[in-house]
């Protein structure tokens, strides 16, 4: 759960800083978004979910 949290911020963080440098238009983000939403109501999500906890897994055995 603190994984996935951390995950949204960052990635959220990210958006905020590309739609503030303009490298990302307001449409682009708010298809990210709306595509974040579906993509989470899928199938695949419980497999993004277990490779996401995989590499934070891996990256904290390397620190």
């Amino acid at each position: 759960m603190i994984v996935s949290l951390s995950v949204v911020l960052l990635l959220g963080a990210v958006l905020a800083v590309m739609l503030r440098n303009r490298t990302l238009g307001t449409g682009g983000a708010t298809i990210a978004a709306l595509f974040g939403f579906c993509l989470a109501s899928t199938g695949a999500a419980p497999a993004i979910n277990d490779a996401l906890q995989s590499l934070a897994d891996s990256l904290s055995r390397v620190g």
